[in-house]
């Protein structure tokens, strides 16, 4: 009972009690674990035992779960502070909306448990699961911690319980597991499911038909399980996919385990699950990487690319990799079809977006023949090498521009020099790709001449060379003065517009751009 029930049934008047320790009492948040009475620690039955006051979140029904788990634990001379809710999901009047009405219940409640910590009474407050993992608890803490002697006492979370009773790893060796609420919104959800190895998704109830169609837009259903209550009464487990929504407690999660640890499981290569995934790894490492491109890489049974490429994948076990020399674009391309044709899950990799200079036109032209018609093909995109090297230089490219390669490998010089030509005469800033290498060592000077044919001698030229990567190097010059030895097959340039403009800021950097409104003429 509250210390007013107490004083009111003794007839005595509302005094504070002597302190019973010390000056203050001390403050402490109790995990109890995820339901079961046995899964609490030594140290949180200690604390209880040696509390004055126990105290509690609850809904206002009353019932709390905190309290039931800790029931055995509670004596009839302990005061008990229910704190209840005065909305849990439902809509309020409250000025300062749903979020003010809690905000204001949580001042108030860590202002009745400071009455008791002033009073010398050491005060227990006690969460499911742990304190400090989407814990009731937090709201005091943060409220009372930094004016009482505190401590707070781990406990075993629900997702450690779920693992458990699904008997299922986690995530093991480099595996990155992410805990995801599931009142996150869909597109968010579907981003994080597709790029992580393995997650979990907490507070399902509600939000369950949104997090199931994350999952299956994710590619992450058929892995997903599910565990209603893990380790109370009522426990419930099974594959998501068969779960009814209309079922679902707040108190249930959302488990994608560890592929590493089913990866004997993983069933075998059939034509109807075989697939070629196109992905763009952007320009460098893994910071450039999308979600979408990294959890299909994740998902893949084979790689296949350019060995470069390939690299910048983290090596995962049982996946198999492919790689191959630059110049085989569609051998590489049939021989993807190929094992997908078989049943496999095959990822293409690629540098920047696949579909500019790079592997989604190769294969796609193998694709196209007859053999290979039924198998499914996807292209997901990627930061090209043309955007990242104009975010560091600025904004070069902010008004029309024309992207060419200067490669005559794959077509002729005369059709280069043609479109260079027609790109500069209609004033359009331009991104050369594949400028140069150790066997083309003349086409930036050719294009250097030809663009001089329209455009001033002080135009900036951005030299981009591998950005993102360890060698970054950003050089902007003058047309005129541009070099073809600081050029090799690393280096991308950007070549401005007569409207683009080159500015010193006062911290020493230097920003090109180009404005967004052309003048008339």
């Amino acid at each position: 009972m509250s210390v007013s029930e107490q004083q009111a049934s003794s007839g005595a008047p509302e005094q504070p009690s002597a302190p019973s320790r010390q000056a203050t009492g001390r403050l402490y948040g109790v995990g109890l674990g995820p339901g079961d009475p046995s899964l609490m620690t030594v140290r949180a039955v200690e604390v209880i035992a040696e509390a004055d006051v126990v105290a509690y979140h609850s809904a206002r029904h009353g019932r709390s779960i905190a309290r039931s788990i800790a029931a055995r634990h509670i004596r009839p001379d302990h005061i008990e502070e229910a704190l209840v809710y005065p909305v849990t999901t439902e809509s309020t009047d409250h000025p300062g909306g749903y979020r003010g009405a809690l905000d204001e219940f949580y001042e108030a409640a860590a202002e009745r448990l400071a009455a008791h910590l002033d009073a010398g009474r050491t005060v227990a407050v006690i969460s499911e699961g742990d304190p400090l993992f989407y814990g009731s608890y937090q709201h005091m803490h943060k409220r009372l911690a930094h004016r009482y002697p505190t401590e707070v006492i781990p406990g075993v979370t629900s997702i450690s319980a779920a693992a458990a009773r699904l008997g299922t790893p986690l995530a093991e060796a480099d595996e990155v597991l992410t805990v995801l609420p599931g009142t996150l919104p869909e597109e968010e959800l579907t981003a994080r499911l597709s790029a992580t190895d393995s997650a979990v998704v907490m507070k399902l109830g509600r939000t369950f038909p949104t997090v199931r169609r994350a999952l299956e837009r994710s590619g992450r259903l058929p892995e997903a399980r599910y565990v209603e209550r893990a380790t109370m009464a009522g426990e419930r487990t099974g594959a998501l996919s068969d779960v009814d929504s209309d079922t679902v407690p707040y108190f249930s999660v959302a488990v994608v385990p560890s592929r590493i640890a089913a990866g004997g499981q993983e069933p075998e290569p059939a034509p109807d699950r075989g697939e070629v995934v196109v992905v763009g790894t952007g320009p460098a490492g893994p910071c450039w990487l999308t979600p979408e491109s990294r959890g299909a890489l994740a998902a893949a049974d084979d790689l296949v690319g350019y060995a470069t490429y390939l690299d910048r994948v983290p090596v995962r076990p049982g996946q198999r990799r492919h790689a191959s020399d630059n110049k085989v674009e569609s051998e590489r391309a049939e021989f993807a079809l190929d094992l997908a044709r078989r049943g496999h899950r095959v990822a293409v990799v690629s540098g920047g977006d696949p579909g500019i200079f790079a592997m989604a036109t190769a294969v796609l032209e193998v694709a196209a023949q007859e053999a290979y018609r039924s198998v499914p093909v996807r292209v997901l995109p990627g930061v090209t090498a043309a955007n990242a090297a104009a975010a560091r230089a600025g904004a070069p490219l902010g008004h029309d521009y024309a992207v060419i390669s200067l490669s005559d490998r794959l077509k002729p010089w005369e059709v280069i020099a043609e479109r260079l030509r027609a790109a500069a005469s209609a004033d359009l800033a331009l991104a050369l790709y594949n400028p140069g290498s150790r066997s083309r060592t003349w086409q930036v000077a050719k294009a250097r001449d030809v663009l001089l044919e329209h455009r001033a001698p002080d135009t900036p030229v951005i030299l981009a060379r591998d950005i993102g990567g360890p060698g970054e190097s950003l050089r902007t010059v003058p047309l005129t003065d541009l070099d073809p030895a600081a050029v090799d097959m690393r280096t991308i340039l950007l070549v401005g517009s007569s409207q683009t403009r080159r500015v010193r800021r006062d911290d020493g950097t230097e920003a090109v751009w180009t404005p967004r409104r052309y003048p008339e003429r």
